[in-house]
């Protein structure tokens, strides 16, 4: 749980990956990594989620790379065999909070309400997921939480893009942001690693303003 926290804190984005395999998630890995993003969560919605977690975790120095839309416990432990190196679900059952304890893979289970965030924290969670942020009072709703709940903090992901980033980067209880926005799909099909690249290091450099 303590690791988790310390993953969160590399970058203020974590880009969100959906990929077909070695062939897409190697350069774009390089081209993020090389943009300073180098906490990376790849989706496993595709049949060649895990063989691109693996060539990443074998080709691309740099590259902390975990596992997301985690839904099924079994998936613990195919993720931590593929190279994975954290977890991520975009809510939480018993079932997964049982496996992610039978796990060595640090795990950021999702949360989208108060009671769910105090569950959590009554098991020990200090780092969850806010999924899916923008339908789900966004800003307003994890300002609100941040006097009730001080020792929780927040990774929101759901809608938003570089131009929300920056207010909830703001709040003192987000520790990063996960987004898709730093890896178009267009820019994925082009091969244009280089626009990959750049956007990464405009992810990177989004600064926080006081807290608010």
């Amino acid at each position: 749980m303590e690791k988790i926290g310390d993953l969160l804190g590399h970058a203020p984005i974590i880009p969100v990956l959906t990929l077909d395999g070695a062939a897409d998630g190697v350069p774009v890995a390089r081209a993020l990594v090389a943009g300073g993003l180098p906490v990376l969560e790849v989706t496993l919605r595709t049949a060649g989620a895990l063989e691109a977690v693996r060539a990443i975790t074998g080709e691309v120095p740099g590259a902390l790379v975990g596992v997301g839309t985690v839904i099924e416990p079994a998936q613990f432990v195919t993720a931590e065999r593929a190279g994975a190196c954290f977890a991520v679900s975009p809510g939480h059952t018993t079932a997964l909070l049982a496996a992610a304890s039978d796990s060595a893979l640090p795990y950021l289970p999702g949360i989208a309400s108060v009671s769910e965030a105090m569950a959590l924290a009554e098991r020990g969670y200090r780092a969850l997921k806010f999924f899916p942020a923008e339908s789900c009072g966004g800003v307003g709703f994890l300002r609100a939480l941040q006097a009730p709940l001080p020792d929780l903090r927040f990774c929101p992901t759901g809608g938003i893009d570089a131009a929300k980033a920056p207010d909830y980067l703001a709040l003192a209880n987000v520790a990063c942001v996960g987004g898709s926005w730093p890896v178009p799909a267009t820019a994925v099909r082009a091969g244009d690693w280089d626009r990959i690249a750049a956007l990464a290091r405009a992810a990177r450099d989004l600064r926080r303003s006081a807290p608010v």
